[in-house]
């Protein structure tokens, strides 16, 4: 934000590093030698530990610095062991501490996924393990491209550069195969101090740069403010008479005054303020990074989840998308497998629609026979949310195209998003609608407006049923008491459409219904926009041309009103064919669930 520059100034010096490698492979070694070879240790604390050592006969290890910063944590010292400063000449760096693959998959929706550069950590006795492998592709799922392998424990294996050159080339091979490209392999110590701050004498043979002079020659990552603005919404507060959508801008630019929209529910406004913690004067711009709140010019329904973008540069919306995903659940990954995707603050019930390939995270291997995935292994699969998400594919946006999988409270997953085509009749349907909302010219007089003037909220009835299970008699009476209450009420009755706007769809075979169904869906939007409570009926649809019904109303809300003895989907109010006959009773049942649902609300209410 351009008014908190010490924030900003801050930011541009400060490089997010994150270090990968087995607990055993020497890495709270090589961080301790980082925090006292850059004198970034509490003073003092050097020579306590040490000190602590003799008293107790042990050796002293830098491992030992990280154990002691933990105790002062656990006294109420701030210290944070999780998020490690030092300094080098250059610039300052953090260290996001994730020592395992649960705890990188879950900081792909927190800080680990604003990490900047990797070190790949290695035991030169051990050579390339699988589950260095492993890394290697947690690192491309958090997009991470600045990395450099650190070869640890070249003192136990003679200094030998055979053995370097033959980790070097066995990796530098898999990381292609990943598209990612390690920078450096550098062979340390890290126990004797042996190539992290200074060249030492015993590998006479490595010519390249020390761990740090590496760490200063990792670029800053450009901040992504020449991306689309995307903006996931944390939360929503309330504040005398505003209402603060609040959040955290992970791509593009936003400025007072610029038009938005909501997704996936296609809300629209414009920004009346950017608000700002802890700075002398609100700004005007927010940028990439930066955590906001903001205003807007009307009262729309917003709540966390929903992502805000600029009108011309929409995400994609949809319920299915082809991913890849790493597995570390319990169970296998196969077709059918339900559990929670989070996608940014997005959080919907998904399931596995088609199972297209399973790979082996360690060597990338097509597991052709396979039609699941087991712990620790990649799927190439094609996902399908309960509901619609919003997001972008990670080769665009990498923030706003990645995701973690939640099973019973645990992450069991987590992956990119590769691909999108809108295949499905649904998909291709929202696509058509998203554009029509896009364009679609406002009325000056507001929805909350018109609700107040009728007293109630616009909605679509929908009331379906077998043939002769007293459908029509029962929208009629209902739509004559709403009538007769003073609300706004209207049958919009098929069989008008298909004579008026659906004359050209009457073929000698039959009328198209699918087609029928949209221009019935067309229809019942402008009188919704009106603000009216509208009724329907239906029998010859199937129930996707119901739920075609629910996405044109959108963002009205549709209740859906069943007639039937054998009840399908989830209705609002099922009425028996023994309740349907009495219409009056059905009726008032209706109306009585319509006022609690806050749909009628009577002439009296304030707004």
């Amino acid at each position: 934000m351009g008014n908190n520059g010490n924030a900003l100034d801050l930011a541009s010096r400060l490089m997010r590093l994150v270090i990968v490698g087995h607990v055993d492979h020497g890495k709270s070694t090589l961080v301790g030698r980082l925090l006292s070879d850059t004198g970034s240790l509490p003073e003092g604390k050097l020579q306590f530990v040490k000190d602590i050592c003799d008293q107790q006969g042990k050796t002293f290890e830098f491992a030992f610095l990280l154990d002691a910063l933990q105790e002062e944590q656990e006294q109420g010292i701030t210290i944070d062991t999780s998020q490690i400063f030092f300094d080098t000449p250059k610039r300052k760096y953090v260290i996001i501490d994730a020592p395992g693959h649960k705890e990188f998959l879950k900081n792909m929706v927190t800080g680990a996924a604003d990490a900047e550069a990797a070190l790949l950590l290695f035991d030169a006795k051990e050579g390339v393990q699988e589950q260095s492998r492993r890394h290697g592709y947690i690192l491309k799922l958090l997009g991470l491209t600045q990395v450099a392998v650190v070869i640890n424990k070249m003192d136990l294996v003679g200094y030998d550069k055979n053995v370097y050159s033959k980790i070097k080339t066995e990796y530098t091979n898999f990381l292609e195969s990943l598209g990612v490209e390690a920078r450096e392999f550098i062979p340390v110590s890290a126990k004797l101090g042996t190539n992290i701050a200074e060249l030492k004498d015993e590998m006479p043979w490595y010519k390249g740069p020390t761990v740090l002079n590496m760490l200063d020659q990792f670029e800053k990552k450009p901040r992504p403010d020449h991306l689309p603005f995307r903006f996931p919404v944390q939360d929503v507060y309330k504040f005398d008479e505003r209402r603060i959508i609040a959040g955290r801008v992970e791509s593009g630019k936003l400025k007072v005054g610029d038009r938005v929209i909501f997704s996936p529910s296609n809300k629209k406004a414009i920004v009346k303020s950017i608000e700002a913690w802890s700075v002398p004067e609100q700004p005007t711009v927010a940028t990439s990074s930066d955590s906001i709140g903001f205003t807007l010019d009307e009262q729309i329904f917003v709540e966390r989840g929903d992502v805000c973008t600029l009108m011309d540069e929409l995400p994609i919306v949809s319920t299915t998308f082809d991913a890849n995903v790493f597995w570390m659940g319990k169970r296998k990954l196969e077709k059918g497998r339900k559990f929670t995707i989070k996608l940014n603050t997005q959080e919907v019930e998904c399931e596995v629609h088609e199972f297209k390939k399973a790979i082996d995270a360690s060597t990338l291997e097509t597991l052709s026979k396979q039609d699941y995935i087991a712990k620790n292994d990649v799927a190439e699969l094609t996902l399908k949310t309960r509901s619609p998400v919003a997001f972008d594919l990670f080769g665009s946006i990498a923030t706003t195209g990645r995701f973690v999988l939640v099973d019973e409270y645990d992450v069991c997953g987590g992956g990119i998003i590769t691909t999108y085509t809108p295949t499905t009749k649904e998909d291709k349907l929202r696509d058509e609608v998203r554009t029509r909302d896009f364009n679609w010219i406002k009325s000056d007089i507001k929805p909350e407006e018109r609700a107040y003037r009728n007293g109630h909220r616009a909605a679509l009835i929908l009331i379906t049923g077998d043939p002769g299970s007293g459908k029509g008699p029962l929208a009629r009476t209902l739509e004559h008491n709403l009538f007769q209450n003073n609300f706004q009420s209207y049958l919009l009755d098929r069989r008008n459409v298909n004579l008026g706007v659906s004359a050209d769809l009457n073929q000698p075979e039959g009328i198209v219904e699918e087609e029928s169904a949209r221009r019935l869906g067309e229809v019942a939007k402008l009188f919704l926009d009106a603000g009216h409570v509208v009724i329907s009926t239906s029998n010859a649809f199937h129930r996707e041309d119901q739920q075609d019904l629910k996405l044109l109303a959108n963002p009205y809300q549709v209740i859906e009103i069943q007639v039937s003895s054998k009840p399908a989907g989830e209705p609002d109010i099922l009425l028996s064919l023994d309740e349907a006959q009495n219409v009056k009773e059905a009726s008032t049942k209706i109306q009585n669930y319509l006022k609690e649902k806050k749909i009628l609300m009577g002439h009296n209410y304030s707004i």
